[in-house]
C-alpha cells in the first residue's frame, strides 16, 4: 500500500512534541516534527498548566506536519498525562487555567473523601490506586472550597479530550484516561455516579465515554483554514492517556511479560483483560487503569524520571549544566548504596528543592546524604530500581505466576544505567524499548481505527518488525537483596 501517515501530539509532563507516524507494508517509522516545553506554572501558591501555549503549539506542529508530508497525512490524535481536566461554561468557554495535579488543594482530601465514602467502597467501585493527585480528590476540594467555577462549570474534559473537542468540536471523554479520576466504575462501564453523590460532587459536568479508536469527525473548518489542512483530515481518539498508548504498543512477550512505562512517572504492571480488584490489591494499592482494545493495566505508580529531572533542574539554577547521559556516567562511577531512598515517599511529590528534600530523607532514616551529583543520581536510580522490584514482587503475587521478562518503554528506555540495575535487582529480563512507545501507539491506533491495521495483535506485530529492542540480563550482586530488607523498613512511613 502507499505510505500514509498519521500525526501524534504526545504531550508530557515536561515537554510536548508533534509527530508524524508513516505506515507502509507493515513498516513504520516516526519522525518528530516539532518539540516544546511543558511545565507548571506558579501563581500565587498554585500550579498551573499553561493550555492556551500548548493549544498554539500543537496547532503549529500540525502545520508544519502537514507542510512537509500533505495529502499523505490522514488524521491526528492527543495523548496526555492523566488525571488533570479542564472545565468549559455553557457556551464551551474554557473556565480559568487548568491546575496542576502537583498543586497543594488535594493536601487532606483522601482524608476528606474517607469521611464521605469508605476507602475500600472507593477502591471496590473504582480499582484505581489512592493518590492524592487523582481527579477525585481534586474535584472534591473544588466542592469542599465552594470553587465558583463549578456553579458555571457545564463540562468537565481530561486534558486530551479538551484538545480533541477543540480540533474537532466533539465533547468527550476517552475511556482510558476516564479511569485515571477514579471516579470511573470498570464494572458497570460509566461514571460511577453513586459513589460521587455520597461525595457531593455534582455530576452534571461529566460526559459520554468513548472507547480508544473513536473517529471523532473531521477537524474543525476554523482550524482547516488556519492550518491549510484537507477537510478531510479525521480527529481520532487514540489510547489518549499517554500510559495507555506507550503499553499499547509494547511488544510485550507473551503472558509472563511486565512492563514499565519510563518517564515523569513509572508505571509498572501488567496488561489483563479484566480489573482485578481484591482484599490484596487494595492493600498493595494496585491500580486498574483501562487500556486500548478490551484491556486493563494492573499497575502501580512510582515516582519516575521525576527525581532526576528535579535534580538536574536544581543543578541548573546553580549553574551547572548536566546532559541525562552525563549524570549517568557520574552516578556509575559513584559509591554503590551509600544511602537508599524511597522514591514515592510523600517529601518527593513537589519539593522546592529535590537535593534538599533527599539529605532531609536520610537524615531521618539514619543514613549519610549524598554529596556529590553522580551519588545523588545513584540514590535516585537505585532507590527505583528497588521501588520496581518491590512492584513486581506482588504483581506476581496478583496475577499467580511468575513475570520472567520486563520490557522498559518510553524515553526511560534510554536510560540504560537504570535498565542494567533494574534487571540485576529483580533478576529478570529486561528488554528496552521502544524509546516512542506512547507516539507509535497513538499513530497506530489511529490507523486501526481508519481501516489500515486490522487488529492491535496486527498494530504490535507491525512495532515487532519495526524496532530492534536492546536486552538486559541480569547480574548477581548480593548487595541489592542487603540494602532492599534495608529499603522496606522504611516503607510504612508512606
Amino acid at each position: 500500500m502507499a505510505e500514509v501517515g498519521f500525526v501524534a501530539v504526545d504531550l508530557g509532563a515536561e515537554s510536548g512534541r508533534v509527530l508524524v507516524g508513516l505506515l507502509q507494508d507493515h513498516r513504520f517509522r516516526l519522525e518528530v516534527i516539532h518539540r516544546f516545553p511543558n511545565g507548571p506554572v506558579r501563581i500565587g501558591d498554585s500550579i498551573f498548566w499553561d493550555v492556551l501555549l500548548l493549544w498554539s503549539e500543537i496547532k503549529k506542529g500540525i502545520g508544519m506536519a502537514y507542510r512537509q508530508f500533505g495529502d499523505t497525512l490522514v488524521s491526528v490524535g492527543v495523548d496526555t498525562w492523566g488525571v488533570d481536566f479542564a472545565l468549559l461554561d455553557a457556551h464551551d468557554h474554557l473556565i480559568g487555567n487548568p491546575f496542576h495535579y502537583r498543586d497543594k488543594r488535594t493536601e487532606g482530601m483522601m482524608e476528606e473523601a474517607f469521611k464521605r465514602v469508605p476507602r475500600d467502597e472507593i477502591y471496590r467501585t473504582t480499582g484505581i490506586q489512592f493518590m492524592r493527585l487523582n481527579t477525585l480528590y481534586q474535584l472534591l476540594s473544588m466542592t469542599v472550597s465552594q470553587s465558583p467555577q463549578l456553579v458555571i462549570a457545564e463540562r468537565l474534559l481530561m486534558m486530551p479530550d479538551l484538545f480533541h473537542f477543540w480540533l474537532s468540536g466533539q465533547k468527550v471523554c476517552e475511556f482510558t484516561d476516564a479511569t485515571t479520576t477514579q471516579f470511573y466504575d470498570p464494572v458497570k462501564g460509566d461514571w460511577a455516579y453513586e459513589m460521587l453523590h455520597k461525595m457531593g460532587i455534582d455530576t452534571k459536568i461529566l460526559g459520554p465515554i468513548v472507547p480508544a479508536g473513536t473517529v471523532l469527525g473531521t477537524i474543525r473548518p476554523s482550524v482547516a483554514d488556519e492550518l491549510g489542512l484537507s477537510p478531510a483530515f479525521q480527529v481520532v481518539t487514540p489510547g489518549s492517556h499517554d500510559t495507555a498508548s506507550a503499553v499499547g504498543a509494547a511488544p510485550l512477550s507473551g503472558p509472563d511479560a511486565a512492563y514499565i512505562s519510563s518517564g515523569t512517572w513509572s508505571l509498572v504492571g501488567a496488561e489483563v483483560t479484566t480489573p482485578i480488584i481484591t482484599d490484596q490489591s487494595l492493600a498493595f494499592n494496585f491500580t486498574n487503569e483501562g487500556g486500548i482494545y478490551g484491556t486493563f493495566r494492573l499497575l502501580r505508580n512510582v515516582m519516575g524520571m521525576w527525581l532526576l529531572q528535579e535534580c538536574r533542574r536544581a543543578w541548573a539554577r546553580q549553574g551547572k549544566e548536566f546532559s541525562y547521559d552525563d549524570l549517568l556516567q557520574l552516578a556509575a562511577r559513584a559509591q554503590p548504596f551509600k544511602a537508599v531512598i524511597v522514591p514515592d515517599d510523600p517529601r518527593f511529590l513537589a519539593p522546592d528543592d529535590m537535593l534538599q528534600a533527599i539529605r532531609q530523607f536520610c537524615a531521618d532514616t539514619g543514613q549519610p546524604a549524598p554529596e556529590t551529583e553522580g551519588e545523588f543520581v545513584r540514590c535516585c536510580l537505585e532507590g527505583l530500581a528497588l521501588t520496581y522490584r518491590w512492584v513486581v514482587e506482588r504483581l506476581q503475587v496478583l496475577l499467580g505466576k511468575a513475570i520472567s521478562t520486563i520490557h522498559i518503554v518510553g524515553g526511560g528506555s534510554l536510560n540504560w544505567l537504570l535498565n542494567q540495575w533494574t534487571a540485576d535487582a529483580t533478576g529478570k529480563t529486561v528488554v528496552a524499548g521502544p524509546v516512542e512507545a506512547t507516539a507509535t501507539g497513538n499513530a497506530l491506533v489511529q490507523a486501526i481505527a481508519l481501516g489500515y491495521l486490522g487488529s492491535h495483535q496486527e498494530l504490535r506485530a507491525v512495532v515487532s518488525s519495526s524496532f530492534s529492542p536492546k536486552v538486559y540480563e541480569p547480574k548477581r550482586d548480593d548487595r541489592w537483596d542487603e540494602n532492599y530488607e534495608k529499603w522496606q523498613k522504611w516503607l510504612p512511613s508512606l
